[in-house]
């Protein structure tokens, strides 16, 4: 497994670059790292792609100084470090965020985009009433006295993996257990993870710069504004499709890894090779 360290200023990147062939990038979800793509490495080599994923700033094995940064600005030095000219971005979450931020700054080195479960900055949507509820019960568990984050991890557990209001049994132990074991050190106390440079203007207001193709998945089980998103996405942006599976909530990658590679796949097929 090729590893390697990516030099930032202010901080270093750990990343993995594996197989050979037109590169894709794997960005991870804000509540996890990139262990989250673990099951979707192996079919996208299969399919005949390099498949990079790493660790963002305060991230896993990343470190980051208390310093300003642009997750863009660390995208295009991942692709630098590894030699890679133009890559298609797949991003969960925040990643998926990022990955539409980048193509939007430097659509040079962006061939396409896949959202997964992904937001938009700048597009915002109302919650329901019984996810605000959520989002209450979240904050109060957040900002305790004293800060318990066995039961912070817990509830993101519940929220982001089993999906709002689901079962706690909707996923399996193992899923449970890889996920806390990403998502437990991100909410130590103390942890530094610098300040985001947001894009500004923000996606949202730029979705006719997103020329490259775009595919929006996003689950039923997941919060409303994830569905809203990827609609929105297919119907503001130039070259957009939303996919919405009944069965997934926000951590698709974990939950269907082989689905998932293979509507990737499906997407990228038609597309020049790239490098």
């Amino acid at each position: 497994m090729p590893m390697t360290i990516v030099d930032v200023p202010g901080g270093h990147l750990f990343a993995i670059d594996e197989g050979s062939g037109p590169p894709i990038v794997l960005l991870h979800a804000g509540v996890a790292d990139l262990r989250a793509w673990d099951a979707m490495v192996e079919p996208l080599m299969a399919a005949g792609y390099r498949v990079v994923r790493f660790d963002t700033r305060g991230y896993g094995a990343s470190t980051t100084e208390d310093v300003e940064f642009s997750h863009r600005a660390d995208v295009l030095a991942v692709l630098d470090s590894l030699g890679i000219g133009r890559a298609a971005l797949v991003g969960n979450s925040r990643g998926g965020m990022n990955a539409f931020d980048t193509a939007i700054e430097s659509p040079e080195r962006v061939v396409a985009v896949v959202g997964v479960a992904a937001g938009l900055s700048g597009f915002e949507v109302e919650p329901t009433p019984e996810e605000v509820r959520i989002f209450e019960a979240y904050k109060a568990v957040d900002t305790a006295e004293p800060f318990d984050g066995d039961a912070l991890t817990d509830f993101e557990t519940q929220v982001w993996l089993d999906g709002p209001g689901q079962p706690s049994d909707r996923v399996s132990p193992e899923l449970h257990d890889a996920f806390r074991s990403m998502a437990r050190p991100l909410n130590e106390p103390g942890r530094v993870r610098g300040h985001e440079i947001p894009l500004d203007p923000p996606a949202n207001d730029r979705l006719a710069e997103l020329r490259c193709p775009v595919l929006a998945i996003a689950g039923s089980l997941d919060f409303s504004d994830v569905v809203q998103t990827a609609r929105h996405l297919e119907s503001a942006a130039p070259d957009a499709r939303a996919i919405v599976w009944d069965d997934v909530a926000h951590m698709i990658g974990m939950e269907r890894p082989d689905r998932l590679a293979g509507t990737i796949v499906d997407f990228l097929a038609p597309l020049e090779r790239w490098g």
